[in-house]
C-alpha cells in the first residue's frame, strides 16, 4: 500500500490515489454498459470484490512504480467521476493510459482534461519517454480522444490474458530538443 498521498488538480479536476471508501463508486463504475462492452468484464460484483480490485490494482500498482489509476474528482464539489491513470501491464512494454468515468459524467471534457494531465504526469513526474493505449476499436470517442491527445496507432492485436482484439495508440513523451539531449 502506498506510503504517500497525493493529488493532481487540473483547471476543473483533481487526481488522487483510490483509496478503501471509493470501493462502493468502482464497484459501480466496473459494472456499468460502457465498461463492460468497451474495457470487459472483471468479475467485480459486490463491495468485497471492489475493495479486492481497489487493493490489488491501483494500490499495488502505486507500491511497485508510484503510479497507477487514480480517482478522478470535481474539483468545485468533489463529485466522483471515474478513474484515469497510467498503468504498467505486463502484455505492454510501454505504461498505459486508462481512464473511464460513470455514464452521467460522459460528454463534458472530462476525460479530455483528465488524460491530458496523466500526460503531464507521465512526462514531468514519472520521466517517461513513451505512453500507450489499448482500446477497443469500435469506442469511437476513446479513439478520438487519444488522437487529440497526439496519440498514433500502432498495432490492432489479441491482447493476454483475454484475448481481447484491441487496438494500441502510443505518443512519444520526448520532444526533439530532449531527444538531441539525450543522445548527447
Amino acid at each position: 500500500m502506498s506510503t504517500t498521498h497525493w493529488s493532481c488538480l487540473s483547471a476543473r479536476l483533481r487526481l488522487r490515489e483510490l483509496r478503501a471508501d471509493d470501493a462502493p463508486r468502482v464497484l459501480a463504475l466496473v459494472n456499468e454498459p460502457g465498461w463492460l462492452r468497451h474495457i470487459g468484464d472483471r468479475g467485480v460484483r459486490d463491495l468485497a470484490d471492489a475493495l479486492a480490485y481497489v487493493r490489488d490494482g491501483p494500490l499495488a500498482m502505486y507500491a511497485r512504480h508510484g503510479f497507477g489509476l487514480w480517482a478522478l474528482e470535481r474539483r468545485e464539489d468533489e463529485v466522483w467521476l471515474g478513474m484515469c491513470g497510467l498503468l504498467k501491464r505486463e502484455t505492454l512494454a510501454d505504461v498505459d493510459l486508462g481512464y473511464a468515468l460513470l455514464q452521467e459524467h460522459w460528454g463534458r471534457g472530462y476525460a479530455l482534461e483528465a488524460a491530458q494531465a496523466c500526460v503531464a504526469l507521465a512526462r514531468e513526474r514519472f520521466g517517461l519517454a513513451r505512453l500507450v493505449a489499448i482500446v477497443d476499436p469500435q469506442n469511437a470517442a476513446s479513439i478520438r480522444l487519444l488522437c487529440r491527445l497526439g496519440m498514433r496507432h500502432e498495432d490492432t492485436r489479441a491482447f493476454a490474458p483475454r484475448g481481447e482484439t484491441l487496438a494500441l495508440y502510443g505518443m512519444s513523451l520526448i520532444d526533439n530538443a530532449d531527444a538531441e539531449d539525450r543522445r548527447g
